[in-house]
């Protein structure tokens, strides 16, 4: 999980994921020419995220592809979402907004209706 923290802590490395979750396999040419870093700048977060996991890649004639792996992102996810759970005051404050709408339905249907006769 530290290896894919670490990974996607970088925006470039977090932009050639999107690029390959949207797009699919990239060579790592394609990748480059996206970025106004150098092509070996690009080649060594290409590298980490191989070492991560996060893509693999496969090498094709004189091209090599890369293709997201998006498995190893499930463990740091699973952690991520335990962060996301309502706090005790976001569930006193969803009980409060449950009563107000209870007592502002309860006094419409308990307004004597007007003779309009």
């Amino acid at each position: 999980m530290d290896d894919v923290a670490g990974a996607i802590a970088d925006p470039v490395r977090r932009q050639v994921l999107e690029m390959l979750r949207d797009e699919g396999p990239l060579s790592a040419g394609q990748i480059a020419e996206r970025f106004s870093i150098s092509r070996p700048a690009v080649s060594r977060h290409l590298r980490v995220l191989r070492g991560s996991g996060l893509v693999r890649d496969e090498l094709v004639g004189r091209q090599r592809f890369y293709e997201l792996d998006a498995s190893r992102l499930t463990p740091l996810t699973r952690w991520l979402t335990g962060f996301d759970r309502p706090t005790g005051w976001e569930h006193r404050l969803d009980a409060l907004e449950t009563e107000v709408h209870r007592t502002r339905r309860e006094r419409r249907t308990d307004r004597p209706e007007e003779n309009t006769a």
